[in-house]
């Protein structure tokens, strides 16, 4: 099932960071920001972390949670918010789970071999865990601040 523009998430329960496990009913009364990124450590994911680190005070002030979720594991996911200090918890989407409700993943080029990855993409849910906006096929010039501004604008 792919979620759309008005319906909640499917419960699901995914390993994250500091020991804790990913359920969308744990994030009911915030906002959820909910972002796909290909792979820990990579450059344009490393500046994406980073915008939104650098910006978690702001989605704090607007009751805005920000989770990240990739296909990488636990281990590598834990570095990868050592090295950034990321003040956010990080999906291991390893079975790519959430991936296949949101429908991220598809065939990308990569030294001209078709690949599957992960489209990154970006999903604002409001306080009721309903899905109201979403960004795919996202450029991370930019992208962190559009969506502070939309959860933000968001009741």
């Amino acid at each position: 099932m792919m979620i759309k523009i008005g319906q909640t998430m499917p419960m699901c329960e995914i390993p994250a960071t500091s020991n804790l496990t990913f359920s969308p009913k744990a994030y009911q009364g915030k906002k959820l920001v909910l972002y796909f990124y290909p792979k820990d450590s990579t450059p344009g994911c490393t500046v994406e972390a980073g915008e939104f680190r650098d910006h978690i005070d702001a989605f704090n002030q607007a009751n805005a949670l920000v989770v990240g979720v990739s296909r990488d594991n636990l281990r590598s996911h834990e570095n990868f918010r050592q090295k950034l200090g990321l003040p956010f918890e990080l999906v291991a989407d390893t079975e790519e789970k959430l991936c296949t409700i949101f429908n991220v993943i598809k065939m990308k080029n990569m030294y001209g071999k078709q690949v599957r990855g992960v489209d990154r993409s970006t999903f604002l849910f409001d306080s009721k865990g309903v899905l109201q906006k979403e960004w795919r096929g996202i450029k991370v010039a930019g992208h962190v601040a559009e969506v502070l501004a939309a959860a933000k604008a968001m009741s």
